[in-house]
C-alpha cells in the first residue's frame, strides 16, 4: 500500500497519471488480481481481506483524482504564463482609431482663434431668409443671391448656405466687442470634384467701436493664421466683391505643391485662392442696430483646407466612408 502512495505522491504528468492509474484499476491491474485472488481464501477470511481491499482501492482512487486536480491546475497555470500577454507593449499591427481630416482641420482651426479668446457661436441649420441673406445685405431680388444656390423648404425657410447667419444671431443678442467664429455644416446645391451638397465653413467676426477695427487687424491676424495652418508661405490680398463686406478680398497662399513655381494644381499662377474676407458693410450693422461702430469678417471652406493640407484631390472622397482613406490618417 505504502509503496503505491509514494509513486501517486511522485507523478509529474497526466500521462504518467492514467499509466498508474490502469496499472492499479484496469482489467488486469492490481486490484483486479487482488479480487482474483480472494477467492482461493477460505470462507471466514475473506470479508475481512475483501473490506481492506475496498478501504486501499477508494483511498488510492481518492489520491489519484486528488492528484489529477493538482496536476490539471498545474497545467493550466503553466500554460496561462506561456500564453501570456503584455497588453503594455507596443504592437504597430494593432488598429487604431483616428480622426477625420475634416475634423482634424477643423480642430486645428478652432485652436488657433481660441487661443487668441474668439468665443465659438452656433446656429441653426435650417435658417429664416432675413439671417441668411437679408440682414447680409442680400435683398431679395439680389443678383448676388445666385451665387448661392440654395435649399428651400415650402415654408419659405431654408438649409443655411453660409455660416454668416450666426453673426447676425450673435451681434442682435449681444452689444459690441464681439469676437467670434462660427464652425459648422452648410448647404449648397453644387457637386463636383470641389464641392458637395453639405460641407463645412469657418466663418469669424470681430466688431468694436469705430476706431479700434482696421483692415490691418484683419491683414495681420489672417497671415498669421495662414502661417499656423501651412507653413511658410507667401499671403497676398485681392479686391474682390461680397455683399456683406467693404471693400472685400480674396486671400491667396504661394502654391504648397510648387513652391509659387507654377503647377496643374494651381493652374500655373503659383498662387491658391483659401478664403474671403473683408470689413463689415455698413447696411449689416444697420440690420442689427448697432451704430458708430467697425468690424471686419472672414470666411474659410474646411474641406478646402483638408484637402489642401493633405493633398486631397477629389473632395467628394471625404464624404464617402472609404476606409481606405481614413485609415492614411491613423
Amino acid at each position: 500500500m505504502e509503496n503505491w502512495v509514494e509513486k501517486i505522491e511522485a507523478l509529474q504528468s497526466l500521462e504518467e497519471l492514467e499509466e498508474l492509474r490502469i496499472e492499479l484499476f484496469g482489467k488486469k491491474g492490481y486490484f483486479a488480481k487482488e479480487f482474483e485472488e480472494l477467492k482461493k481464501l477460505p470462507n471466514e477470511e475473506k470479508p475481512k481481506v475483501a473490506k481492506e481491499l475496498n478501504v486501499a482501492k477508494k483511498k488510492l482512487f481518492d489520491m489519484l483524482q486528488n492528484k489529477k486536480d493538482q496536476l490539471l491546475a498545474q497545467q493550466i497555470e503553466k500554460r496561462l504564463k506561456e500564453e501570456a500577454v503584455d497588453v503594455s507593449l507596443l504592437s504597430p499591427s494593432s488598429l487604431r482609431g483616428a480622426f477625420h481630416p475634416v475634423s482634424f482641420t477643423m480642430d486645428r482651426i478652432i485652436e488657433y482663434f481660441v487661443s487668441l479668446n474668439y468665443a465659438i457661436e452656433e446656429g441653426p441649420l435650417v435658417e429664416e431668409d432675413f439671417y441668411n441673406f437679408e440682414a447680409l445685405n442680400l435683398p431679395k431680388h439680389h443678383p448676388a443671391r445666385d451665387m448661392q444656390d440654395t435649399f428651400y423648404f415650402k415654408d419659405g425657410k431654408l438649409l443655411r448656405t453660409h455660416t454668416s447667419p450666426v453673426q447676425i444671431r450673435t451681434m442682435l443678442k449681444q452689444k459690441p466687442p464681439i469676437r467670434m467664429i462660427s464652425p459648422g455644416a452648410v448647404f449648397r446645391r453644387d457637386y463636383d470634384l470641389t464641392h458637395t451638397p453639405m460641407f463645412h465653413q469657418v466663418e469669424g467676426l470681430v466688431v468694436d467701436e469705430s476706431d479700434r477695427v482696421s483692415f490691418a487687424n484683419l491683414k495681420f491676424i489672417l497671415e498669421d493664421f495662414l502661417h499656423h495652418m501651412f507653413g511658410d508661405v507667401d499671403v497676398r490680398f485681392r479686391p474682390s466683391f461680397f455683399p456683406f463686406t467693404e471693400p472685400s478680398a480674396e486671400v491667396d497662399i504661394s502654391c504648397i505643391f510648387c513652391e509659387g513655381e507654377g503647377c496643374r494644381v494651381c493652374s500655373q499662377t503659383g498662387w491658391l485662392e483659401v478664403l474671403g474676407c473683408g470689413m463689415v458693410d455698413p447696411n449689416v450693422f444697420k440690420a442689427v442696430g448697432y451704430e458708430h461702430v467697425s468690424g471686419f469678417a472672414f470666411g474659410l471652406g474646411v474641406e478646402r483646407f483638408a484637402m489642401l493640407i493633405h493633398r486631397i484631390p477629389d473632395l467628394r472622397i471625404l464624404f464617402e466612408g472609404d476606409l481606405r482613406l481614413l485609415e492614411q490618417f491613423s
